[in-house]
């Protein structure tokens, strides 16, 4: 593996670099331990001069036209395309995605999210006549946006998008484990013609800058990504001054496997959508609901196929889990392998011990349970992990019970036949359920019921989120 450094000089405000003045924090790549990066520890300080980057430069932004908006956007995913090996390294340094996952999910996804809110500028109602009155949708004003480390790239240009086609300016503050692709934005951005104080980026801890921007009188919205805990957190600084708030929260979907599915198919399906990017992702299905008369059939086919799954270098195009995020991470998820175990689940496929090939980095091996009591911690708990639990469940309604039953409700997958499958997903409590492995729609909302957040993300909606609604009685 070669090791990289990365410049983050300091933060971009109003259009330009402003260094820091705290000291740094570093970025630690997790596959080797090496420091790769420092970004600036912010302060509220440079939050303060952040937003009033952003207020001065939002009256002239949200006065030129939807047009004009879109196509600052378009340019701006042709850059970030431009730049996307750039990216996906940098995103494989910093936070251990494969490289292969870096180039396609990490760095593609995004670029047609930007292409998909773009073309919205057209058809989008921004007026309408309901009998004497004139409906105005409008900018908020300035959101500030503070996204996770396992999507760095996506995760705020799903924000940044909607807002700038909307008319926002944004303070923004990335992750301090996966700040660096933050800089590539803002420098793109800037090349596609976003004036400057539009986009404004704030590098620091959560405690610091993310409670300074959520805090402040003069940011008008929050639109959060990342674990209950902070939503919950930041919902209730935000309700000092009644700012809107959007937060995309903790996830632990299931794939349910009806008795008329083609387990084989579901099995692998369900697998994939539990160790994609390590399991670290928020939408996974880390729970695998099988009727019980299947159950040894389902895990002998998901033994089967973890066995392609690769642990290793990330950098190696081979490699299908890389390191956890962190070393932190990696404990927190081997600790919950071991309760696992301590609970009674039957451990099937790996375990808490290192891969005997990778005695450093942040690496666990990907580890199934099965006969996993629903009620578990394991089953109930966000792992953010490469470990699935298969459930049995005696009939449907059954399985219906448990995929609701946990505090969360953000995806799942059912497989079976298509209209059985359908009239199930109704009955889920989330709010995006894929059947039988249908495609990732850039246009469709993505949101969570219950702790899994408020608001939606993607399409038509993902935009209203970022809009005032107007109405003048005539």
């Amino acid at each position: 593996m070669t090791p990289s450094t990365y410049a983050v000089t300091g933060h971009w405000i109003g259009g330009q670099t402003v260094a820091g003045s705290a000291g740094t924090l570093p970025v630690v790549n997790p596959a080797t331990g090496e420091v790769v990066a420092e970004t600036p520890a912010g302060t509220a300080d440079d939050v303060d001069s952040a937003v009033a980057a952003a207020r001065a430069a939002f009256p002239a932004w949200a006065a030129t036209t939807v047009r004009h908006r879109a196509d600052v956007l378009r340019r701006l995913g042709a850059g970030l395309a431009a730049r996307a090996e750039e990216i996906a390294r940098a995103i494989t340094a910093e936070m251990g995605s494969p490289i292969g996952m870096s180039r396609t999910a990490q760095v593609a996804f995004p670029a047609a999210v930007v292409e998909s809110v773009a073309g919205l500028a057209d058809d989008f109602t921004w007026t309408e006549e309901i009998g004497n009155s004139l409906i105005v949708r409008e900018p908020i004003g300035v959101v500030g946006a503070i996204t996770p480390w396992n999507f760095p790239l996506q995760q705020i240009v799903s924000k940044l998008a909607p807002a700038l086609l909307a008319g926002n300016t944004m303070v923004f503050k990335p992750s301090e484990n996966a700040p660096l692709t933050a800089r590539v934005l803002a420098e793109a951005a800037a090349e596609a013609g976003v004036p400057a104080g539009v986009f404004n980026v704030v590098y620091g801890t959560g405690a610091t800058v993310g409670e300074a921007i959520t805090a402040h009188p003069d940011v008008d919205m929050i639109s959060f990504t990342g674990s209950t805990r902070a939503g919950q957190r930041i919902s209730a600084v935000a309700a000092a001054t009644v700012k809107r708030v959007a937060v995309e929260l903790g996830g632990k979907g299931a794939t349910i496997i009806l008795d008329d599915a083609d387990l084989p198919a579901a099995v692998e399906r369900g697998l994939m959508m539990a160790f994609s990017n390590g399991g670290q992702v928020c939408g996974a299905w880390p729970r695998m609901l099988v009727p019980a008369s299947r159950q040894d059939e389902a895990v002998a086919l998901a033994v089967e196929a973890v066995e392609q799954y690769t642990v290793g270098d990330p950098t190696d195009e081979a490699t299908r889990i890389g390191p956890m995020a962190s070393e932190a991470h990696r404990q927190k998820v081997v600790g919950y392998i071991e309760r696992g175990i301590a609970d009674g689940a039957r451990l099937v496929f790996g375990g808490p011990e290192r891969p005997e090939d990778l005695p450093n980095g942040a690496y666990v091996k990907p580890t199934i349970f099965a006969d996993v009591d629903p009620a578990s911690a394991i089953a109930q708990e966000e792992i953010f992990g490469p470990v699935l639990t298969i459930i049995p469940y005696a009939d449907e309604d059954e399985a219906v019970a448990i995929a609701n039953g946990t505090p969360y409700g953000l995806t799942s997958g059912v497989f079976g036949e298509p209209e059985h499958a359908l009239a199930v997903a109704r009955r889920l409590r989330v709010g995006q359920v894929d059947v039988n492995g249908g495609h990732w729609n850039p246009l469709a909302p993505f949101g969570g019921y219950k702790q899994s957040g408020n608001g939606r993300e993607f399409g038509r909606m993902g935009l209203e989120e970022f809009l005032e609604t107007k109405s003048i009685q005539r």
